[in-house]
């Protein structure tokens, strides 16, 4: 197992370390809910090191990152970040990721940390054009601010103005004395805040000064936990749960980032097109429970006299809402919104109803 550059101090504060894609990381710090609500209400930050990050560079930069990610990275400004996935070459997807533009010649690919290698070797072999493609995974430390305060607490620490940031987008500044490290207004809660970037070295300085800039604003450390049910909230697809390589991005809910626009000759754009236009078997959807209890992925989604029509992905008890809340895969002809369907819990089967994310509204 790796440590982050922050897993002694983790330790030292009393989290709960647990082994995650091949890291040792908090997984709760004081409790779930606790952690939660901290995030909601105010601010909250999560040790996420473990994500990984790929440069592209070179005359062949764009042109590499526009083949193998489904958005349309032609629309990006410097400054700009991007959610996308990579295609499989099959209808599947390698991974979902974040593309940050630098400048013309200069792209940060930002990956899940169970995928690095397997993202890794996926951009390698599809890199026929020559882009300059570095692995930085092992040098570069994240830290996850979140939270409605988590700017304002974040300002404190910069000269750069930060506040007024629009949602996806990225500065390149001087942070608690450190020099270029990249704060970007992006996150996995649907609460604000940002997302900061910085060499492994720096890690343990700013994180201090994170806790320290934010503690009149009642910040505290964030375990993993909470960031599963943070981002289930928001209807927020986690990889290995409600995608993967045998789901499309259309099938997914996720065409917003699946971009056929002129000149976008992105791995799969023939075979998603086509799904597109006849439409998917299958759809993600996700339901609130009537019945009491809660779904757990691979749980079945039936029709009221038991047929199997789908599949649970991801499930848990919504600390906003204090509901029962799931995505799941269901057949077309049966994944209507405000359509009943149940979930077989215990051979039993539990009253649902299809709702439209995010389950959580602030």
């Amino acid at each position: 197992m790796k440590n982050t550059a922050l897993t002694k101090i983790h330790e030292s504060m009393g989290a709960r370390v647990v082994s995650f894609a091949g890291y040792n990381m908090p997984v709760t710090f004081e409790g779930v809910i606790a952690e939660h609500e901290t995030v909601r209400k105010g601010v909250g930050v999560f040790d996420v090191s473990h994500m990984g990050e790929f440069w592209v560079k070179g005359p062949k930069a764009f042109e590499f990152t526009q083949k193998v990610t489904s958005n349309d990275v032609s629309k990006l400004t410097n400054g700009k970040v991007q959610y996308t996935c990579f295609p499989n070459g099959k209808g599947g997807i390698v991974d979902d990721l974040l593309v940050y533009r630098i400048d013309e010649e200069t792209y940060l690919l930002v990956v899940n940390a169970s995928n690095i290698d397997k993202d890794w070797q996926w951009c390698i072999s599809q890199n026929s054009m020559g882009a300059e493609l570095f692995n930085a995974s092992d040098e570069i430390s994240q830290l996850a601010v979140q939270g409605p305060k988590g700017l304002e607490a974040m300002q404190k620490l910069t000269n750069e103005p930060i506040t007024d940031m629009e949602y996806y987008t990225f500065k390149k500044l001087n942070f608690a004395g450190v020099e270029d490290v990249i704060l970007s207004t992006t996150g996995y809660t649907g609460s604000g805040g940002c997302e900061i970037y910085m060499a492994n070295a720096d890690a343990e300085k700013i994180y201090k000064a994170v806790l320290e800039a934010g503690e009149e604003y009642g910040i505290r450390p964030i375990g993993l936990a909470a960031r599963d049910t943070l981002r289930l909230e928001m209807g927020f697809c986690l990889y290995g749960n409600d995608i993967d390589d045998t789901t499309s991005p259309i099938e997914a809910g996720l065409g917003w980032i699946t971009k056929f626009t002129e000149g976008n000759d992105f791995i799969d754009r023939e075979l998603l097109a086509k799904q597109k236009e006849e439409g998917p078997t299958r759809r993600l959807r996700g339901f609130e429970m009537i019945d009491k209890g809660i779904p757990r992925q691979h749980y079945e989604i039936c029709t009221a006299d038991g047929e199997l029509i789908g599949e649970v992905t991801s499930g848990t008890m919504s600390p906003s809402t204090k509901k029962a809340i799931g995505l799941g895969y269901i057949n077309t002809g049966h994944n209507k919104f405000d359509s009943e369907v149940y979930i077989k819990v215990r051979n039993k089967l539990l009253k649902a109803r299809i709702v439209r994310p995010p389950f959580y509204k602030a």
